[in-house]
């Protein structure tokens, strides 16, 4: 893959180069500054963009900034963000548009190599990778609304949905069949209203479109 990234920290940004590049992933470019991000994407095109949310020169919110413009430009562009803290607007904007190819990661799952790799090549091929952080403060954050209809191991499934994962992996990791996950799968949606026909990283920014919707399922 040919990854673009922007990152401040020098130690993150050279040690992402390190790791891309011995995954066999090529590093077309690397910038460590808001305004720098938005051309760099824009004249590489790459296969996937991993960047920070805040960097200078505010460091408010120039790498994501920078993700949705890019993303205007070149629709469908997969983008990975990390941040330090899980911020749920972030989030929520990131996501907003229902697209596919989007990740928000807190920058301590780049330490845990596999799973920031196998992250970074869902959202390389169109699919969503939330950091469980981020979904579980979606999800406890709700009240009285179908969420809490949702049994306990009906929740611990739209959460790992959530993250991006597929039946055949949620089923390893509840270590149940991947006939009862689809079958909790079925009543997450009847519960949230939503189509049970849905599939892939739709379903799963359709799920979280739903969480992020304020004053929905209250009436």
């Amino acid at each position: 893959m040919r990854v673009v990234i922007a990152e401040d920290n020098a130690l993150l940004r050279e040690g992402l180069v390190l790791l891309l590049r011995s995954a066999g992933h090529e590093v077309v470019a690397v910038v460590g500054s808001g305004p720098e991000a938005l051309p760099a994407l824009l004249e590489h095109r790459p296969d996937v963009a991993v960047l920070d949310v805040r960097m200078p020169p505010t460091f408010r919110d120039e790498g994501l900034r920078a993700a949705l413009e890019a993303r205007r430009d070149i629709p469908g562009l997969p983008v990975l963000v990390l941040s330090q803290y899980v911020e749920e607007s972030y989030a929520s904007e990131l996501l907003g548009g229902g697209a596919s190819g989007v990740g928000y990661l807190l920058k301590d799952r780049v330490g845990r190599v596999d799973e920031f790799l196998e992250a970074l090549e869902r959202v390389a091929a169109g699919g969503t990778a939330l950091d469980p952080e981020v979904v579980s403060e979606l999800l406890t954050r709700r009240r009285d609304t179908p969420i809490d209809t949702l049994t306990a191991r009906e929740r611990e499934v739209l959460q790992l949905m959530a993250e991006g994962h597929d039946n055949t992996t949620i089923a390893k990791a509840l270590v149940i069949t991947e006939r009862s996950v689809s079958k909790h799968i079925g009543n997450v949606f009847l519960k949230l209203h939503l189509p049970p026909s849905d599939s892939g990283h739709r379903r799963v920014l359709a799920v979280l479109a739903y969480l992020n919707s304020p004053g929905r399922g209250t009436s």
